[in-house]
């Protein structure tokens, strides 16, 4: 029987990676779509990439809801969760739950950290997989995919202090089988199957970008990566948040980066020469007047450092300094409703 894989959050990442897993012949991939449901049920998704060429995608099967997922009758052995976490707002954890087997391997391909405990806590029998990508990627119609640059993606297996060892194993096993998914079949050279400590490692480096670009961004009045790092005392700020980010989070972690991980100075160094012109994901939300995530990217690092006796100060004026806007800016748009 084919594998059944179904990615929960079709926009441009989850959309892109479902189209390199379903070329493999031993898997059945469906999607759950929102916003773009209409034209991806009638046409499928059109991918435009410089690296895989231009190519047409027709799901196994798209729903419009985890309803209609369910009420399919399909038993799914991998749930792919490609959705922005918002904690603050809403918990996806239990959105999925009607689709969810204890044999049911749920992977999380969503940014910042300490997205895995509410789906760890409540499917205990189920493996959750963590995963994170560089992927640059966007949906400039809906269905259209644009796939810029990189495909990266690390996977790892997430434990919490109370997984035995034989769920480990399991873990560990469907990790490697959807890494195998998308080395094999789907063509994604640079997928890598991860431990757990070194999964989490990769989400803190990433943090170190995310947490120092994406608010820096917003509140440098919708500056480009690439005009931050080549301004003089932009760059300064941008090293220090990476600098307080990757110096923190071995101590939390209680092991050292690997040597392999790029230095503050190689990212940025690589930032100012990416002349695309792309925004941070944050600041895209900001324009667009959409909640950012701000939990998972600036929240949550700040307070698993502090659990640890840890505290970053850079990092806490830019989460009070955003928390505040944001606030501040749905107040006016209740305000103006009232009107």
């Amino acid at each position: 029987m084919p594998l059944e894989i179904l990615f929960f959050g079709a926009g441009a990442i989850g959309a892109f990676y479902a189209s390199r897993v379903a070329l493999n012949s031993d898997t059945n991939v469906s999607v759950i779509c929102r916003s773009n449901y209409a034209e991806v049920a009638k046409n499928g998704f059109r991918i435009s990439s410089s690296q895989y060429s231009n190519y047409q995608w027709r799901p196994t099967r798209t729903f419009k809801s985890v309803q209609d997922a369910h009420s399919s009758g399909v038993k799914w052995d991998f749930v792919v969760v490609c959705t922005k976490a918002l904690p603050d707002l809403s918990d996806d954890s239990k959105l999925i739950e009607p689709l969810i087997r204890p044999e049911t391997a749920i992977v999380l391909i969503q940014n910042g950290l300490g997205v895995e405990p509410p789906y760890a806590q409540r499917y205990p029998q189920s493996s959750i997989l963590s995963a994170v990508t560089i992927a640059s990627c966007a949906q400039v119609s809906d269905g259209h995919i644009k796939h810029n640059r990189w495909t990266r993606i690390n996977v790892g297996p997430y434990f919490s202090d109370s997984t035995s060892s034989s769920a480990k194993d399991k873990a560990t096993a469907q990790n490697q089988t959807f890494v195998d998914l998308m080395l094999k079949g789907g063509e994604i050279k640079d997928a890598v199957a991860d431990t757990h400590e070194k999964l989490q490692l990769v989400r803190w480096h990433k943090i170190a970008i995310n947490a120092s670009m994406n608010p820096s961004a917003v509140l440098a009045g919708g500056a480009t990566n690439e005009e931050m790092s080549n301004d003089s005392e932009l760059y300064t700020h941008l090293k220090g948040v990476m600098d307080e980010v990757l110096t923190t989070a071995p101590k939390v972690i209680g092991q050292p980066f690997p040597s392999s991980f790029a230095s503050p100075e190689a990212i940025l160094r690589s930032t100012q020469k990416n002349k695309s012109g792309s925004k941070p994901s944050m600041l895209l939300d900001w324009e667009a007047g959409k909640p950012m995530e701000l939990e998972v990217i600036l929240g949550n690092p700040i307070r698993l450092a502090r659990v640890k006796g840890y505290e970053m100060p850079r990092m806490q004026t830019l989460y009070a300094l955003l928390k505040m806007m944001q606030k501040q800016r749905e107040a006016k748009k209740e305000n103006r409703s009232k009107l």
